[in-house]
């Protein structure tokens, strides 16, 4: 049995971020013994993905990042064109296997962090610790004492919920023949896309050369799509609205983001905590998780590194859940426009600020300002039936 003071429990984003931030000891803080443990390759392992997010100025993973921008625009579905500086703001796209790969280097130089790749089977947690329970890829059982447990495994059913959307996206890795993407701006939502009858639909292009970007569709609804409905929508959008004539698919990505104002447990027992997606680091309204992710594990780190109680803070604040419980509410009704509503934020709010919004970084004020620019009436009614309608469990296909 391996013994350590934490084990975290899967390497993706929450799960790296934590031991990253756990070997970073600052001068006159406590060292922290920890082991990460990684499922084998296979269907529990995270597949590659991309993480956008966007944070003042320079940050701890620039030297891992694609590319980064300051201009971002927005498409409305009758053509309008919304584009603005973020300043001093960027928006950063992060691949995850860049990550991984910052990480394990300074990890390699770290000699309080194992890692160990296994499965996990079982947590049994107690008052005073926590044995991690596992299989090595070879069929040996193996385990873990840890006085701390981080969770950041995926959890096998969504809490209930009064509104549960899904952000669900497929996106191609793109090469033309010809220079046609602007480099210095992201088109962050474009709605010149058929739009679901509730809902909504867009493009995001992430363009990382004039000759290279990211195109994906991505739909808020509450079922996923098959593969072909993904791949017929890409077609439309990179033939019709992005008049895309010559070019290769060099690598493809899919993802579901769940949408809830599901009230997700951090503390499952003493000792055990859930971290990440799975501790309610998504936020509800927009499905961005990397930014919440970054300030658990800092927060974590810092209780560890003092020998503090390490409690995940909430990832949001309560009045961000509230906000975006009456937006998914009054979104799964069919009350307000999908398209309509955000092209309407983004035209009278300023990126910057809007921005600061989404990731629960505004003020009071500027919250106050951003709400009375939404349909008053759909959102004070669906915020008027929330209190009275039970949290449900998801349906068994989400």
């Amino acid at each position: 049995m391996l013994h350590a003071e934490v084990a975290v429990l899967g390497a993706g984003a929450a799960g790296l971020s934590l031991v990253h931030r756990l070997a970073q000891t600052a001068p006159g803080s406590r060292r922290v013994s920890a082991v990460l443990v990684d499922a084998p390759p296979g269907p529990l392992r995270p597949p590659s993905r991309t993480w956008c997010f966007w944070e003042p100025g320079a940050g701890p993973y620039d030297a891992a990042l694609t590319a980064e921008w300051r201009r971002l625009r927005v498409h409305g579905g009758a053509g309008r064109r919304i584009e603005d500086d973020i300043a001093p703001l960027r928006y950063k796209m992060l691949r995850s296997d860049d990550f991984e790969r910052l990480v394990a280097r300074d990890l390699d130089r770290c000699d309080d962090v194992t890692r160990l790749e296994a499965t996990v089977e079982r947590v049994d947690a107690g008052a005073d610790g926590a044995d991690v329970h596992a299989r090595a890829p070879d069929g040996r059982p193996v385990a873990v004492r840890a006085r701390w447990v981080f969770d950041s495994r995926p959890l096998a059913r969504l809490p209930a919920a009064r509104t549960t959307l899904l952000q669900h996206f497929r996106g191609w890795f793109v090469r033309t023949a010809r220079p046609v993407f602007e480099p210095a701006t992201v088109d962050l939502m474009d709605f010149r896309v058929p739009q679901p009858s509730r809902g909504l639909a867009f493009g995001y292009v992430l363009p990382t050369g004039r000759h290279e970007a990211l195109v994906e569709y991505t739909r808020f609804s509450d079922a996923v799509l098959s593969r072909e409905a993904y791949e017929d929508e890409l077609r439309r959008y990179t033939h019709d609205v992005l008049r895309l004539e010559d070019f290769e698919v060099t690598a493809t990505e899919t993802g579901v983001i769940p949408m809830t104002d599901a009230r997700f447990v951090r503390r499952p027992s003493p000792s055990v905590f859930r971290i990440g997606a799975a501790g309610g680091a998504t936020r509800p309204s927009t499905g961005y998780t990397f930014s919440a992710v970054q300030r658990q594990a800092r927060a974590v780190a810092d209780a560890l590194h003092a020998d503090r109680d390490p409690l995940p803070p909430p990832a949001h604040t309560a009045r961000s859940r509230a906000m975006d419980a009456v937006m998914l509410r009054a979104l799964d009704t069919g009350r307000v426009d999908g398209a309509a509503f955000f092209e309407r934020l983004f035209a009278q709010v300023p990126m910057e600020r809007l921005l600061r919004f989404l990731d629960g970084g505004a003020r009071l004020h500027e919250d106050l300002s951003v709400g009375v620019r939404t349909p008053v009436l759909p959102m004070l009614r669906s915020a008027a039936e929330l209190p009275w309608l039970a949290r449900r469990p998801p349906a068994p296909d989400r």
